[in-house]
């Protein structure tokens, strides 16, 4: 017996108190004696025990598979009772010395403290940052490269030693614990259908390399441990595999994961599904680093992670069972990729006649894609500068299950990640909203097409309703840009060839004007292709509209046929219809420049005159089917080309 001064930090008050400290061989009683706390009857992990008894006070009770160690707190000159002790767990550590200097260099394990107000995060997420702490990721590449060639299976205290030599501050310590594990321990798929074969003892998961969720949590805050790093081990409900969109929760918890305790605050991780990911069908695992699970904010944590403990949350204000339900599940996708937020916040949409919107925000520039029951044919999609708008149109009643897809535009590959996923609940169909089967998403001009080179576009709106069957679309061109456009409609038996004569090009110095004259009502796709004049290749796809037209009376003819010596900059100013009448005087006007001669060509050859900038002139139409305006770019050579063709209606 003896007294001493406690004085873990500059600050801490003495307290002149008598010690008794009682060892016990029996490491296996420990179980049996360590307090737990529980919540709705479920397990509530490890928490510090205290003795009600007073005036005896034990302080420090805490077991990390090794070393436990109770303290009791007496009244200095009272008669000590023996009422806890100090248990040796199995390993190769020996008792401290508490006598007088010998303990001076020891490094040990503070009792945890349970989460307090300080360690608290605000709900919902600020938008701030991932981490619950700075972390410069970058600091960390020499040290996750050396951690993850650690090669040491003997024992965990000798993998701790090796690890630790490249890591000096407790976050770089938690670091390299971190990396080793999650790149060195596998998801037990075979375990975990037969818990038989399991173990979750650090010591056989480290020499196994394989764990559930349970032994990647304990190994974990053993390691902690011994590096001198305050580590807890949590258990909870999680929405990971074989998780279902709008379920309950209820009965045991299905996910163990850690707190550590960092720069004066808890912090949260998941070195699980840090780790990888297993397959559908939960037969094989795959090591996939996931950075997102490393010291995840809070408030971002409990998206999936639903602790036995409210506490450990480390939010403010806590969520509850049923908000928890309720949310919308993000997955690291979706923050990882600078998603901030998507609305609705609830799994499961209704829709409003037949209706059903989804919109996501982001921090930069992001493409997305969906799925509607596997398919993206009854969907609206338009891209914003800061995110996307999803309007959905079900043609089935009953429940439909919706997933968004997101990369980064600047992405090299093409690989799109499941970002969001929705139940979407059809009471009602609305029949008129019938997308064509040719309508590419996302639909409408956006940030995409800016850079292509289409600007300042004069309908910014992806859906484009006619009345009458007539309709333009002008755009600022970026240089050195040739565009071809195109019509699609799924009820239209018009050959593709004559689809694109629905469609005239005028360009105005960097302006480019598409009039578009419907052949019929209905729903139609222009989609509109891009390549640099000087590149001899194909047209690329850029985008599409959507343009609607109800009325049944429509019946426009096509544009006149243009051939290859039209130039770009030559405009119709009249006849515009490529279908002329029969047996009448037809008034042509064309802007045309660099040009010696322009005839028309019907029964008869009319020449045209230049009158300020233009060349007109009048055609009759009697006796001919067709009619062709030729020029002469040379007046020294007799040699002309076509460069319109017009029909002319049967008599």
């Amino acid at each position: 017996m003896g007294t001493m001064d406690f004085k873990t930090d500059p600050g801490a008050v003495t307290i002149n108190l008598l010690l008794i400290v009682h060892p016990e061989e029996a490491a296996g009683e420990q179980k049996g004696r360590r307090g737990r706390q529980t919540e709705g009857g479920r397990s509530a992990g490890r928490r510090v025990s205290r003795e009600s008894c007073e005036p005896t006070q034990a302080v420090t009770s805490y077991s990390n598979k090794g070393t436990q160690v109770t303290v009791e707190i007496h009244p200095k000159d009272t008669t000590p009772q023996l009422l806890k002790k100090l248990s040796f767990g199995k390993g190769p550590r020996r008792l401290p010395s508490l006598r007088g200097q010998d303990n001076r260099g020891l490094q040990r394990t503070e009792a945890p403290r349970p989460p307090g107000g300080k360690d608290l995060h605000a709900y919902p997420w600020d938008k701030s940052s991932l981490k619950s702490m700075p972390v410069d990721l970058q600091q960390f590449e020499k040290l996750d490269a050396y951690a993850l060639k650690v090669n040491v299976k003997n024992s965990v205290e000798e993998l701790v030693t090796a690890l630790l030599k490249q890591a000096r501050t407790d976050l770089e310590k938690v670091r390299a614990i971190w990396m080793w594990i999650c790149h060195h321990i596998e998801y037990d798929v075979v375990g975990y259908h037969n818990k038989s074969q399991l173990s979750s003892k650090p010591i056989d998961v480290l020499q196994t390399g394989k764990s559930i969720c349970e032994g990647y949590a304990e190994l974990f805050e053993q390691m902690c441990s011994i590096a001198g790093i305050q580590c807890m081990k949590l258990s909870g409900y999680s929405k990971g595999y074989r998780y279902k969109l709008g379920q309950t929760f209820t009965g045991d918890s299905d996910h163990a994961w850690n707190a550590v305790y960092l720069d004066g605050r808890w912090h949260l991780l998941d070195s699980t599904w840090g780790s990888g990911a297993v397959d559908d069908s939960f037969t094989k695992f795959t090591f996939r680093y996931n950075e997102f699970y490393f010291l995840t904010h809070p408030a971002l944590f409990i998206n999936n992670h639903f602790p036995d403990n409210s506490n450990w949350q480390l939010l403010k204000p806590t969520l509850t069972l049923k908000d928890f339900e309720n949310n919308m599940l993000h997955n690291s996708n979706f923050y990882t990729l600078g998603l901030l937020t998507a609305e609705p916040q609830t799994a499961i949409i209704r829709t409003v006649n037949g209706k059903a919107s989804v919109s996501v925000d982001c921090r930069s520039a992001t493409l997305f894609k969906f799925e509607l029951k596997g398919t993206d044919e009854h969907g609206l999609m338009t891209l914003k500068k800061h995110g996307m708008k999803l309007d959905i149109y079900p043609q089935k009643t009953g429940s439909h299950k919706l997933q968004i897809f997101a990369k980064p535009s600047k992405a090299s590959e093409d690989v799109y990640k499941c970002v969001l996923e929705y139940v979407v609940e059809c009471e009602s169909v609305d029949k008129a909203m019938r997308f064509p089967k040719g309508l590419h998403q996302p639909v409408g001009p956006s940030w995409f097409t800016e850079r292509q080179g289409f600007l300042r576009p004069s309908h910014p709106d992806p859906v484009i309703h006619t009345n009458d069957g007539r309709c333009s679309l002008t755009f600022t061109l970026g240089k050195d840009i040739s565009v071809f456009a195109l019509l699609h409609c799924d009820t239209s038996s018009l050959t593709e060839d004559k689809r694109r004569q629905h469609i005239m090009q005028i360009h105005r110095g960097n302006q480019i004007e598409l009039k578009i004259h419907l052949p019929h009502a209905g729903n139609f796709v222009l989609k509109i292709y891009a390549k640099k004049k000087s590149d001899p290749g194909n047209y690329d796809y850029v985008f599409n509209y959507l343009i609607t037209c109800l009325n049944t009376e429509v019946k426009w003819p096509a544009f006149p046929q243009v051939y290859s010596k039209w130039a770009e900059d030559y405009e119709i100013l009249e006849p515009l219809s490529g279908l002329l009448p029969a047996n009448r005087n037809v008034q042509f006007k064309l802007k045309m420049h660099g040009i010696a001669k322009v005839l028309v060509r019907a029964d008869d050859t009319h020449p045209l005159t230049q009158s300020r900038g233009c060349w007109e002139g009048t055609c009759n139409t009697s006796g001919c089917g067709e009619v062709f305006v030729m020029v002469q770019e040379n007046a020294n050579h007799s040699f002309y080309s076509h460069v319109l063709k017009y029909e002319v209606e049967s008599q």
